[in-house]
């Protein structure tokens, strides 16, 4: 496959990915700013968000004094904004567009569609009305897009690459949701003393990722911060994990592998290899922030090492 083919696919799924975390992000954020708290731990709360995305500052530039409004339109649409959900949508479907012919019908038919409704919606002013069925849908976009590609691509190394992109964002997300969380957290209290209100803010964080039923299911206790850092790094069965998403990356790297890609796969094992053998409470002697820290580093390494080994032409 052309390098530059990989390289459509590859960020058409990135960003399809990324404008889906950023809408669970915010669903979670309006969510929990109805609940009882202080403007100063509302306030944290939407900064937390955009420091996830490593936004803050730009969002300082541009607007100064923070409100919940501006984050939202902010992190929606602001054209000055290259990582907002319109941004991304629309930068899903420039990549679809500039590859359609390795694409079946259905999806890139999927990703025009999102594009186009994207629009509709916004001018509705259906993000002022239902902020949350806005996030509902783009989630759902995002459902539909996977879906479609799995369900109706041929599984060859375009499909790989589209998995490739997708699991390294994912995998970029979650670690950075859990680490602004934890990092955030007060540490003084045992986790068997957890407060009511840090329940809720938890829970919202499970919901985030679509944790919360699985959480229960797992555990079938009161929920703790170690456990839902051991369900959010360690099990595989997580859908939205680290250890799944890199579950994810192994595989579908070892079925594009190329005469210099080894170095690639090796990082890549020895990343995944650590979270498949790790233990929470090792972890957390280390020092979680620490060790979350260290994995967006080497994630992002494993991302540059992609995209050099298979997005962007070797020089001659």
């Amino acid at each position: 496959m052309l390098s530059r083919t990989a390289d459509h696919l590859f960020w058409m799924a990135r960003y399809t990915e990324r404008a889906e975390n950023t809408a669970r992000m915010l669903d979670v954020n309006v969510q929990t700013s109805m609940l009882p708290q202080s403007a100063e731990d509302a306030e944290k709360g939407w900064r937390a968000m955009l420091g996830i995305s490593e936004l803050q500052s730009a969002f300082d530039h541009k607007y100064g004094i923070l409100n919940a409004r501006d984050v939202v339109d902010f992190m929606v649409r602001d054209p000055d904004n290259p990582s907002s959900i319109c941004a991304c949508l629309t930068g899903a479907r420039e990549n679809a567009r500039a590859v359609r012919g390795t694409l079946t019908t259905e999806v890139w038919e999927t990703q025009n569609a999102t594009w186009l409704d994207m629009s509709k919606r916004i001018d509705s002013g259906l993000l002022e009305r239902d902020p949350s069925q806005f996030f509902e849908w783009v989630k759902y976009r995002s459902h539909l897009s996977r879906g479609v590609t799995l369900g109706t691509m041929l599984k060859d190394e375009a499909v790989h690459f589209i998995r490739l992109g997708t699991f390294l964002e994912r995998a970029d997300n979650t670690a950075r949701i859990l680490d602004v969380k934890f990092h955030g957290a007060t540490g003084k209290r045992h986790a068997n003393e957890i407060s009511q209100r840090d329940f809720y803010y938890w829970a919202a964080l499970l919901r985030s990722v679509s944790g919360f039923e699985i959480y229960r299911k797992v555990y079938r206790d009161v929920i703790t911060p170690e456990r839902v850092a051991e369900l959010l790094m360690l099990r595989g069965d997580m859908p939205r994990s680290l250890l799944a998403c890199m579950d994810e990356v192994v595989n579908n790297l070892k079925d594009v592998r190329n005469d210099v890609s080894a170095e690639t796969e090796r990082f890549a094992g020895k990343l995944h290899a650590e979270l498949q053998f790790g233990r929470i409470e090792e972890i957390l002697a280390a020092g979680l922030h620490v060790t979350l820290t260290e994995f967006l580093e080497r994630i992002n390494e494993l991302g540059n090492r992609i995209s050099r080994d298979f997005l962007v032409p070797l020089a001659a």
